[in-house]
């Protein structure tokens, strides 16, 4: 059986047809000097043993260094089970559930998904997944821009205290239809969203607010804060959260008097590992009232005609499935398989797991918070309640410091001032945001700490 399912035979009958001559005709719109003959740097096929042989040396240049950096992707521990079973052919080659009677097992682990993450933020629905966190914050942008019809102005009040990258993924998603992102300044001592940055904007149309929890420098904010300030001035309010830490801290929906009203973040730390960046997946929650609005799938239990239990696609708004101009996204997929391993996760962890994993993620924050203040010429920059990360100055150039612990095999923190956020933070000259998990022991901080130690020397 040919993978081309068309014969020669037929393409000929088709050109006959529509009065052309060949295919390199249909594209003849596109000038000739574009065009190229073969794909002279791609490397001829290689055998399946030299692709693994390939693959492992590229993988082996990664090393497995003791790693500090969080910054949106985390070093968890993930229970072998999880993979295992994620990888199996019922899981592994599903297909998108089109067809509810083939599907059942696809759409009953998504529901279960979306059970698991409405019970760990607290809110009312969940869909299925989006591509990654920080075009999930994207997707909840426009989508406040939807639903609050109170508003006109398409501003949206984002903290300089998230996550850059979100910021500059948003940015990217939504310049081009008229909605504005607009910065609001953190305390210089706290790092918190300053209340009295966001007063300023009282008397003003604004559409949504967000709110990172914990945000990107690992300070709590002051979420009820900011959620009922937000609703007395008619904003939307859009957490984005580590989903690991709701499992401590107080979910988006029991922000304030009303909870807030969209819930987004990145599912990595829930049984994705960091894989140099990917994939992982973005999660979405919100209030019913808004559901209409949510981007991507929505799957549903229901009976059929015999009372048999049955689960099936409720809402998918996308381009697939409707007119383009209905749409809620360009989303056009979720991400499956991750999230297949996020729930597999959550299920052999359960509550009291992720709850016990949280907590030695802060104890092991607060050890090493510890050990590296009491090195000379370390200094905790923002001394005050957090989870997961914190910043640090340095004495010394911090791109030194953290190339020569990289020489020693120890990846010390994420440099503010040197890599991707020069034009977000330049405040923090010298500053890194150190991260410690679950998996980073007692051992592994001394480790740390005693190369840090020499480094700055």
């Amino acid at each position: 059986m040919p993978f081309v399912p068309h014969t020669e035979t037929e393409i000929k009958e088709m050109l006959s047809v529509i009065g052309i001559d060949s295919i390199d005709n249909l594209f003849d719109e596109i000038p000739a000097h574009l065009k190229i003959d073969a794909l002279e740097k791609v490397p001829a096929g290689l055998t399946e043993m030299s692709v693994n042989r390939l693959m492992q040396n590229r993988a082996a240049e990664d090393g497995q260094p003791l790693c500090f950096i969080g910054a949106g992707a985390y070093d968890h521990h993930i229970p072998a089970a999880v993979w295992q079973i994620t990888t199996r052919g019922e899981y592994y080659t599903a297909y998108t559930p089109y067809q509810a009677e083939a599907s059942q097992g696809t759409l009953q682990l998504t529901y279960e998904f979306q059970s698991m993450m409405t019970a760990l933020t607290a809110m009312d629905v969940s869909n299925a997944s989006l591509y990654d966190g920080a075009s999930a914050v994207a997707e909840a942008a426009l989508m406040a821009v939807r639903a609050n019809r109170k508003s006109k102005s398409r501003k949206v009040l984002v903290p300089r205290s998230l996550n850059p990258v979100y910021k500059e993924v948003t940015h990217t998603i939504v310049k081009h239809q008229n909605i504005e992102l607009i910065d609001v300044e953190f305390d210089g001592a706290t790092s918190k969203t300053s209340m009295a940055a966001l007063e300023k904007f009282s008397a003003e149309d604004i559409t949504a607010v967000v709110i990172s929890q914990p945000n990107f420098f690992g300070s709590l904010e002051d979420v009820d804060a900011i959620t009922n300030w937000a609703h007395e001035h008619n904003i939307v309010v859009i957490a984005v959260v580590n989903p690991l830490s709701l499992a401590l801290l107080k979910p988006p929906g029991q922000w304030g008097e009303s909870g807030a009203d969209i819930a987004v973040g990145d599912g990595q730390p829930l049984g994705a590992p960091m894989s140099s960046g990917g994939p992982y997946y973005g999660f979405m929650c919100c209030k019913k009232a808004y559901v209409r609005q949510m981007p991507g799938r929505i799957v549903g239990r229901t009976v059929d005609q015999e009372g048999r239990e049955g689960f099936v696609l409720t809402l998918q708004a996308r381009e697939q499935h409707i007119r383009r101009s209905k749409a809620t996204s360009n989303i056009c997929t979720n991400q499956g398989l991750v999230v297949t391993a996020s729930t597999i996760h959550m299920s052999l962890l359960g509550p009291q797991g992720l709850k016990q994993t949280a907590i030695s993620c802060h104890q092991n924050t607060q050890l090493m918070v510890e050990k590296l203040s009491a090195i000379e010429g370390v200094e905790v920059v923002f001394d005050q309640p957090r989870f997961h990360e914190v910043v640090l100055r340095l004495n010394k150039s911090s791109k030194d410091v953290l190339n020569k612990l990289a020489d020693q095999n120890i990846l010390a923190g994420y440099d503010l001032a040197n890599v991707y956020s020069l034009k977000d933070y330049p405040e923090f000259e010298n500053c890194i945001l150190v991260c410690a998990t679950e998996l980073r022991i007692a051992e592994d901080i001394e480790i740390l700490a005693t190369a840090l130690a020499g480094a700055l020397k």
